[in-house]
This record gives structure tokens, sequence and C-alpha cells, in this order.
């Protein structure tokens, strides 16, 4: 499957560019945040919270109604969490973003 894709150095690549389409429009949203700056952020999981916390579970009732699953971050910590692993395609992270882009539009 590696191969398929284009192997590890392509791979790389697209997590990377993944990753860099979903926080850069993290950091430039007014209803989200990212705890985590610069070299310590994650390629793989985009960890975020809502400016609002009495969002939340709206947030997660639409996200899952949207088929945006597993978004919910780690019980002791909050937040959310958007596993951008591999297998996940681009067109996977754009989703994500229309969606995040629409719940902020809504509030």
């Amino acid at each position: 499957w590696c191969k398929q894709m284009g192997g590890i150095d392509a791979l790389e690549d697209k997590n990377e560019e993944k990753a860099r389409t979903l926080y850069s429009f993290l950091d430039k949203s007014r209803l989200y945040s990212c705890p985590v700056k610069g070299d310590h952020r994650s390629s793989m999981n985009v960890v975020f919270h809502l400016k609002d916390k009495s969002l939340e579970k709206e947030f997660t009732f639409s996200s899952e109604k949207r088929g945006l699953h597993g978004l919910p971050g780690h019980r002791d910590v909050g937040g959310f969490r958007a596993s951008i692993y591999n297998a996940m395609p681009q067109a996977g992270v754009d989703a994500l973003i229309e969606f995040l882009i629409e719940f902020e539009n809504k509030h």
C-alpha cells in the first residue's frame, strides 16, 4: 500500500500537507484554538479546543451526524482530536475543515 501511495517519502509529504492545512485553519479561527504550539504539533493527531466550551456537546453531536466520528479528545484532557493517519486522504481533512467552517459560521 505504501508503495502504491508513492512510498514513505510521498506519504510523509502528504501527511505534512494535511496537517499544515488543518493547523492553518485552526490558527486563523475565531472559534477554535490549538493548545500545541510550533514544532511540538503532531502531523497525525491534531488537537484543538472550542473557545466557547458551552458548544462542545452540540459540536460533538453535529460532527457525528455529519459522519465525522471520533473527534472528542481524551476524557481527562477534553477538547477534540482529529486523527489524520496515513490512510486519511486530503479529502477527509477538507471535509472536516468544511464542517468546522460551517459550525463556526453558525456560532
